[in-house]
């Protein structure tokens, strides 16, 4: 310190003396060249295919343990907790039966309509809860996105994992109504795991288009419920579709309302765990057309005779517009994600 309190120094400059900065040095190559000869990589860069899916799979202990922390915490501020699973799909059959079944009389037709009833709404309601809720995911985690490097798939993942557990839980609920109605256990039960397995990768590949549509326009989630309401009501959850009244329509129409995706899994769910569904479908014995005629007359009351009209599709058709469904939305919406993985998080 000098004597006026001021910092000071050895040294100091002459007058007229200046201080220069000497400019920064640049290699003499492009800085394309030097980046690669030194094997750097852009940071963000998306990776390959293979590498994304590998890099998946390394977190799949990640991603299921966050699934199962949402899905604990998800009911958390309800008195009845998780219990909220089971009641949600079980009031909307509730309702569904009062107005479908009673009203409008669609249990004609139908053996055990309750239980053909809650078998629809369970399966339908695990695919519009994946594809709901993946619709809003990039954008609620976007403060995630942003801190912390992942594969981004990860994050529809584990919320259609969320759903497959909630499926799960109401499977166990849905065995105990069929049951009560006496559709008991049987071998065709064990078709029940293949169904789950081809739905859940329909909900994931699904899942996966419609996160990275509505990662960057928040219009696609609320468009979204709209159009699955509309598809809740073409694909069967209330009602037969051979005991709809499409025989003046081109064959065209019963084959868009039977084999679209959340139709055939539901179909497949009643194939595999109702006997009386098995047994009472089109083409289930030899054509008849007097028989068949009768029963379209009166479903009701002739409800066996059914099994003697022609079907609109087969259940081999089923199984394989399953399979076609599940393995190539998976397939299609992985590659649709991953294309924009460099992307996601950006302002």
């Amino acid at each position: 310190m000098d004597e006026r309190g001021k910092i000071s120094a050895p040294g100091a400059l002459s007058e007229g003396a200046s201080i220069t900065v000497d400019a920064p040095l640049l290699p003499d190559e492009p800085l394309a060249d030097l980046a690669a000869r030194h094997k750097l990589k852009l940071s963000g860069a998306r990776p390959s295919l293979r590498e994304y899916v590998t890099s998946l799979w390394g977190r799949r202990h990640f991603i299921v343990g966050y699934a199962t922390a949402r899905n604990v915490s998800m009911y958390t501020d309800a008195k009845l907790g998780q219990l909220w699973q089971v009641l949600t799909p079980l009031l909307n059959a509730g309702v569904y039966y009062l107005i479908f079944g009673l009203l409008f009389q669609q249990a004609k037709g139908v053996q055990h309509y309750p239980a053909f009833l809650v078998a629809g709404v369970f399966v339908f309601a695990f695919t519009e809860r994946s594809i709901v809720t993946a619709s809003t995911v990039m954008r609620v985690n976007l403060q995630l996105i942003r801190a912390l490097y992942f594969p981004r798939a990860a994050l529809p993942l584990a919320y259609v994992i969320v759903e497959l557990q909630q499926m799960c839980v109401g499977l166990v609920v849905l065995f105990v109504i069929m049951i009560g109605s006496h559709e008991y256990p049987s071998q065709y039960w064990l078709l029940l795991v293949p169904v789950v397995v081809l739905q859940t990768l329909f909900n994931v590949g699904a899942a996966l288009m419609v996160a990275r549509m509505g990662g960057s326009l928040a219009d696609v989630s609320e468009l979204i419920p709209f159009f699955l309401r509309i598809t809740r009501y073409f694909c069967g959850v209330m009602y037969v579709v051979t005991t709809l009244p499409i025989q003046h329509l081109p064959t065209w129409v019963g084959k868009v309302l039977t084999l679209n995706p959340p139709a055939v899994f539901i179909s497949l769910v009643r194939v595999s765990l109702m006997s009386t569904y098995r047994q009472d479908a089109p083409g289930h014995a030899p054509f008849n057309a007097a028989a068949c005629a009768l029963f379209k007359s009166d479903p009701g009351k002739h409800i066996p005779l059914q099994a003697n009209c022609y079907p609109i599709v087969t259940d081999p058709q089923l199984w394989i517009a399953a399979l076609v469904w599940g393995v190539g939305f998976f397939v299609v919406g992985l590659i649709f994600f991953w294309q924009a993985e460099h992307v996601y998080g950006r302002g």
